[in-house]
């Protein structure tokens, strides 16, 4: 997510999302220049961003908190985008920077595109090495694996991927993308035909899990980090400042217990922030809510009710373990949990 919505443009045009301009990967062969090394890389992010919460959720899964640090930036953006007020003198203390834009700099003078997250940067040159929101957490699953917790999940596992990809392609076009075309529409006819797609999406997901646990197979998968992101934001922002209002996630039964099964999973609702998340929509996105007000509501409090879906079976790690507690410093602060 760049400083107003992600790899994307808008405004009297519909919405498109761009490809990520840096789609180096980070490989155990190191076959694009970036090999996987433990303490070599740095991972930023913005709790507010659905795109840079697979990077988290997908990292504390794994257990890659060790191999992999973390920057966490300044929910709210200057005109030089993300950046890293969070911390002592407004730089962040492992790459000296006080922007990320700095890190894009390092890579290509010049570079004129958007600012986005999540990005991983080489520590040691301070450069951007990829900012693929898409193939970032895949590459964590699948080349990472010799960082990897005793343990950890297989989250990609593959004689499921063909079915993996084509739910999470459904899922991205209709709802992690469909929520942006909506909000972001410049006329009434694109905003009903987006949020259209986002509900059709959505039932047809509460329909595939009114009777499993997870979108695929009887353990948790990268669709079901996909998922989850859009979901956990959904009536806090895209309910009402997207106007993707034709029923909250809440007023849907299975889906509603589906996203709490997965929020009181460790791993997920450990790394979500409703603060940062409800204040970076309310008050950056100026050209949609130009007041900057942020709503009270709604009250967080029902993400730790029961949800029972414990009843349908499925073994949220297969063959492994939850992971341990969230390190010291990157809990999420008590204003931004239920």
């Amino acid at each position: 997510m760049s400083a107003d919505q992600g790899n994307a443009s808008y405004g009297h045009k519909e919405f498109k999302r761009s490809k990520s301009h840096f789609a180096d990967r980070v490989t155990a062969d190191g076959r694009d220049g970036w090999p996987v090394e433990a303490g070599r890389y740095r991972l930023v992010v913005s709790r507010a961003c659905p795109w840079a919460g697979r990077s988290l959720i997908s990292r504390r899964l794994l257990g890659l908190e060790g191999a992999v640090s973390l920057a966490v930036t300044d929910p709210i953006q200057d005109d030089r985008s993300w950046r890293f007020t969070l911390d002592p003198d407004d730089r962040d203390p492992v790459l000296g920077i006080r922007y990320l834009s700095e890190a894009y700099e390092a890579r290509e003078t010049g570079y004129p595109g958007g600012v986005s997250v999540p990005a991983l940067v080489d520590v040691p040159s301070g450069k951007l090495v990829t900012n693929d929101f898409q193939q970032i957490t895949l590459d964590f699953a699948t080349e990472w694996t010799a960082l990897h917790r005793e343990g950890a999940p297989d989250l990609y596992p593959e004689p499921l991927r063909d079915e993996i990809d084509t739910v999470m392609d459904g899922i991205y076009r209709d709802v992690n993308n469909g929520v942006y075309r909506s909000g972001f529409a410049p006329d009434q006819e694109t905003y009903e035909s987006a949020c259209r797609d986002v509900f059709r999406r959505l039932d047809l997901a509460s329909e595939r899990l009114s009777n499993r646990r997870y979108l695929v197979g009887d353990t948790i998968t990268e669709a079901d980090i996909r998922f989850f992101c859009t979901l956990v934001r959904f009536d806090a922002v895209y309910h009402g400042h997207f106007k993707c209002n034709v029923r909250k996630l809440s007023e849907d039964r299975v889906l509603w217990a589906y996203a709490r099964d997965l929020f009181q999973t460790p791993g997920f609702g450990d790394t979500i922030d409703f603060d940062h998340i409800k204040r970076h929509y309310y008050q950056v996105h100026t050209g949609i809510n130009p007041t900057g007000i942020v709503p009270l509501g709604p009250d967080p409090s029902g993400w730790l009710t029961p949800h029972h879906r414990e009843e349908l079976g499925g073994r949220p790690f297969g063959d492994g373990t939850p992971p341990g507690p969230v390190p010291s410093g990157e809990e999420v602060p008590a204003t931004g949990r239920p």
